[in-house]
């Protein structure tokens, strides 16, 4: 009976816990949020607080909060949750400048983030790279072509910068007046481009004229007019002072700009702040001065010692209840203690996921961020009658030279070699060619053949033992011969007895080579997989921060067994296991060069991928160092294979798949057509497909300036903007920022320019634009400003306005452009922004002014006195 009691008891316990919760103030939606947010963070005790001030945030079970982690990507496409569209990268999708490509792309992304989150919470998740607070987009300045994360970025410009990140952003948060769709963050804060290798204890200087003209204008876009919701601060120190708890950074952030949003660290910069800056003596002091100085949200677990500071006095409660307002604020924003049935994002349906019309606005993006380099005597573009065409390069079939970091997976990747197959197949011979490999030392990874794997008992293949647990503990649920380790088990798991984030898999059995050489082994795994061979080296590790391959080279004899081990854990979503390997290769040039005597022209892909340039890796290569390059070129390996190519007197297209400009200064000379795709995405090669056999007229311009060699540059480690970008770079490029070819001809006429300018006022200038040619086809329209009698110095030219547009052959648009005063200003001696009278030189066309007549130029006087505008 008393058992009977107990169990009623309990019964009536958990009603009335439940009944509570639901009746806490904050649970009201009609309620505003302030109100809302003061309700639930008083009732929380201190160690409460500061548990939800990690990006890790656990439950708080008796007041109904549930678990959420703030750590999820959303660079070009929903990334690290299982399959999702693939768009092309940053700075890839910059070559469109195209403000409503980069919104729909954004509203794409998040569309699929929404749908991807309250699948995940369907199915009891909350773990990482499932929530709804995206850590992007990168609008640093790449200011200098040699940092590995430039092709994050949207270029080397402020304008362009920012314009496309409000895009972004505004596509990311959505329209709607109450919540927000998902969170955008605008990140580093603020004066952060590498070096990689010491980003976490250099200190970074730079003028005021630098800071207020080059590397602020961005962030103040994405917060003033793009209401970015989320900043995350960099690793770096500017002026002495952590980027993650800086006062005058965040002072001009809050008061300044007024960003009522919170600030998250990049991931461990709290720990850089006494660990490698030396700023504080402990963890508890870099914490607290943190938290003091405005920053809301750490990536990492130092905020663990809040606690230890507050019994320090270190800071106060209250410190901690201001950032802890901010954070609840952004989840009440984005629907989380809501009904699903009010939340208009939340109706979403998962099947907008990886959708067709996200696949075509992927190939779309794609065709539009290809820019044409050189075209000599109308070589592009082929004939689709071309009999017999041949596909050569290490980037002509590698899917993951399509995307760059920060990415998902996409579910139908096309390469170039797959799209001209696509494009020409059946009715004309498409040939292969690796030709060499990525880089010396860099080799092509594949999965392992399942003829090259045995069990135990000489079974073709490995035994599996599946885990309900992710420890590989106790006895397999399930135990059988898998023919390879291949898998993309998404957001799924190998079996419905086994829960997300919570299983394991042990693969043994042998390597048998086939034949004897030097063989690279590893994996490719979210989030952790381990791999032991015999030989006793061990290849693997963590990846799910910042996943990529790693090769452990391994001499293997041919017919040998070696005994192997692989382990895989789960821990959330995005489920991936692949054993890899490289083979010992044959004379791949000489193939090449065979491959390419027997068609009637070459289509060349070379460049780069995300394996040589990125954040803060290691990378074994000439050229490169820490995920930062030490030199433009072209790996070694790819320029020798390019001239082979050349001397057999076949027509060559070089295609260039690079997240960061080339000093390609042979190819410029020799090849006759050269186009670059940047990091293209899912549909990148059905995209170059479509320009290089005309189905598509490329438009894309350059958003950086691709040098000559590093010659040309000062030390990577200054960030003084002298010498750097075509603001500032007096010496002539290989290719200028802003450049890009089309098949058609554009003429521009008729400007329209003020005479006498009001410094307090907008104004307009239009210009007519007329397609000449015999191709309908986009053009980007650049509108250029010189400031020709100012007290300090200026840019040699700077980018103040852009539109591209569309025009069917002989058809003539007129395009105006809305200059403000702010555009006309500069940061005087004083330090003061000012707009001072005197005059300006303009000139709009398809490229910066370079003396030719191609250009509209022109000029307008700035009357009056001299306007102090807000800094």
């Amino acid at each position: 009976m008393k058992k009977i009691y107990r169990f009623v008891f309990m019964l009536n316990f958990m009603a009335l816990n439940t009944f509570a919760q639901e009746n806490f103030a904050f649970k009201n939606p009609n309620l505003t949020t302030e109100q809302r947010v003061h309700d639930l963070v008083s009732r929380m005790t201190i160690d409460e607080k500061i548990s939800q001030l990690m990006d890790s945030a656990p439950a708080i079970k008796r007041l109904g909060v549930p678990e959420y982690n703030w750590w999820n990507e959303s660079l070009h496409g929903v990334a690290r949750a299982g399959y999702a569209t693939v768009f092309p990268q940053s700075i890839s999708i910059a070559s469109s400048w195209d403000r409503q490509l980069v919104f729909d792309v954004a509203s794409a992304i998040s569309d699929e983030a929404r749908a991807k989150h309250h699948e995940y919470l369907r199915r009891g998740q909350h773990g990482m790279y499932q929530g709804l607070t995206f850590w992007s987009p990168n609008i640093n300045i790449f200011r200098d072509p040699r940092w590995g994360r430039g092709h994050e970025t949207y270029g080397e410009d402020p304008f362009l910068t920012g314009q496309l990140g409000l895009n972004y952003v505004n596509g990311l948060q959505g329209t709607d007046k109450k919540y927000l769709k998902v969170i955008a963050t605008a990140k580093h804060y603020a004066v952060h481009s590498g070096p990689e290798p010491s980003r976490h204890q250099f200190n970074a200087e730079a003028s005021d004229v630098d800071l207020y003209e080059t590397y602020l204008p961005a962030f103040r876009t994405l917060v003033k007019e793009g209401h970015v919701y989320s900043v995350m601060g960099a690793y770096n120190r500017f002026r002495g002072e952590s980027a993650s708890a800086s006062p005058f950074l965040f002072h001009i952030l809050r008061n300044d700009w007024g960003f009522k949003g919170y600030i998250v660290s990049d991931c461990g910069a709290v720990t850089d702040i006494w660990k490698y800056h030396k700023i504080t003596s402990d963890e508890a002091s870099a914490s607290a001065l943190a938290v003091k100085e405005g920053l809301d949200l750490e990536c990492g677990s130092s905020f663990k010692s809040l606690k230890e500071a507050l019994d320090r006095k270190l800071l106060t409660e209250s410190d901690i209840d201001t950032t802890l307002k901010r954070l609840f604020t952004a989840r009440f924003k984005l629907g989380m203690f809501d009904p699903e049935e009010i939340v208009p994002y939340a109706q979403i349906p998962y099947s907008v996921n990886n959708n067709p019309a996200h696949e075509w606005l992927a190939r779309v993006a794609s065709q539009k961020s290809i820019v044409l380099l050189k075209n000599q005597n109308q070589t592009l573009p082929l004939s689709k009658n071309i009999k017999t065409i041949a596909v050569i390069g290490p980037n002509a079939n590698d899917i993951q030279s399509l995307w760059g970091n920060y990415s998902g997976i996409p579910s139908n990747p096309i390469t170039v070699l797959k799209g001209i197959q696509n494009k020409l197949e059946p009715n004309a011979k498409v040939l292969y060619a690796k030709g060499t490999d990525l880089a010396k030392g860099v080799p092509e990874m594949k999965t392992i053949p399942s003829v090259y794997l045995q069990n135990g008992n000489g079974i073709q293949g490995l035994t599996g033992e599946y885990f309900d647990n992710n420890n590989w503990e106790g006895k397999p649920l399930f135990t059988r011969i898998d023919d390879n380790i291949d898998f993309h088990w998404d957001m799924n798991t190998p079996d419905p007895r086994m829960k997300m984030g919570n299983y394991s898999v042990r693969w043994t059995g042998y390597i048998v080579a086939p034949k004897t050489g030097t063989y690279n082994i590893s994996e490719w795994s979210k989030p952790f997989m381990t791999i032991e061979i015999e030989t006793g080296k061990i290849s693997g590790g963590k990846n799910n921060h910042h996943p990529r391959i790693r090769a452990q080279k391994m001499e293997l004899e041919a017919g040998k067994k070696y005994k192997i081990e692989v382990k895989y854990q789960n821990f959330y979503g995005d489920a991936i296991a692949q054993l890899l390997w490289s083979e010992p290769k044959e004379d791949m040039l000489k193939e090449a060069v065979q491959t390419a005597n027997e068609a009637d022209a070459v289509v060349l892909v070379l460049g780069l991928n995300e394996r040589l340039e990125g954040e803060e890796m290691k990378v074994e290569a000439d050229g490169f160092e820490g995920g930062d390059r030490t030199s433009l070129n072209l790996p070694a390996n790819q320029e020798e294979l390019m001239k082979a190519i050349k001397a057999t007197g076949k027509p060559v297209i070089l295609v260039l798949i690079n997240g960061s400009a080339l000093s390609i200064n042979w190819a410029n000379d020799a090849i006759p057509a050269i186009l670059t795709a940047g990091y293209p995405g899912q549909q990148g090669g059905n995209a170059i497909a479509d320009v290089l056999f005309g189905d598509y007229n490329p438009a894309g311009r350059l958003p950086v300036t691709y040098y000559k060699s590093t010659d040309q540059l000062p030390p990577f480690e200054n960030y003084d903007m002298k010498g750097r970008t075509y603001r500032y770079f007096d010496k002539k490029p290989l290719y200028p920022f802003g450049f890009g070819l089309s098949y058609t001809q554009f003429k521009y006429s008729n400007i329209q320019i003020p005479n006498n300018i009001n410094a307090e006022k907008d104004f307009k200038i239009s210009v007519d634009v007329t397609n000449t040619g015999d191709r309908d086809g986009d053009e980007v329209v650049e509108l250029y400003l010189k400031d020709e009698k100012a007290s300090t110095p200026r840019p040699i030219v700077q980018l103040e306005g852009f539109e591209r547009i569309n025009l069917k052959k002989g058809e003539t648009k007129t395009v105006s452009f809305t200059i403000s005063p702010r555009q006309l200003s500069l940061i005087n001696k004083k330090g003061q922004r000012v707009v001072e009278p005197g005059w300006f030189t303009i000139s709009v066309g398809g490229k910066q002014p370079d003396g030719s007549k191609d250009n509209q130029n022109g000029r307008f006087n700035i009357t009056g006195k001299t306007v102090v505008l807000e800094k």
